[in-house]
């Protein structure tokens, strides 16, 4: 399950990423609303490269907003394969994706945290995370559901509802064998 959850989350990472970057090139065609150079200063600080002021390179930018974009789409394939799939599981995706965001910004020194935003730039940040969590779990859920449902829906399928009484899967039904 780790091998093509690792390739299928890179793919859905990545597709949530790029259809994200063109909702946001779209979104600053109409607003006027310039790059954000965010990802790149939060790169060069984990990474130790030389920071520069003002624009940053276009390179590291998109190395850090593409990688974190692929990166975390594979913990939304190991949800679907899990049996985490649907539109609840990706907003509890996008959450990770904005906390992790957020970690990343604050621990750096380059972002501030978000209660201290102006609120159009804070729906903005968020508006776009949300279209990255659903289409990556949406990619992300293709992918897996090609395997058949994971341990968690096969377990909810033996007695259907949250209840007592209903034991764990055989440990050969599950991934942690």
């Amino acid at each position: 399950m780790i091998r093509r959850a690792l390739w299928q989350g890179l793919v859905a990472g990545t597709a949530g990423g790029v259809v994200m970057t063109l909702g946001e090139k779209i979104e600053q065609a109409v607003t006027g609303r310039p790059d954000s150079h965010v990802p790149a200063r939060v790169l060069q600080r984990l990474t130790g490269l030389p920071e520069h002021p003002g624009s940053q390179p276009l390179p590291v930018n998109w190395a850090m907003h593409f990688g974190q974009a692929a990166l975390l789409g594979v913990l939304r394939s190991v949800m679907a394969h899990s049996g985490l799939r649907g539109p609840v599981a990706s907003a509890k995706f996008t959450v990770v994706r904005l906390t992790n965001d957020q970690i990343l910004e604050n621990a750096t020194g380059v972002g501030a945290p978000p209660a201290t935003w102006p609120r159009t730039e804070l729906a903005v940040d968020v508006l776009h995370k949300v279209v990255y969590g659903f289409v990556t779990g949406a990619v992300a859920d293709a992918l897996a559901a090609r395997e058949g449902p994971g341990p968690g829906e096969r377990h909810a399928a033996r007695r259907p509802g949250r209840r007592s009484g209903v034991g764990p899967l055989p440990r050969q039904s599950g991934y942690g064998r």
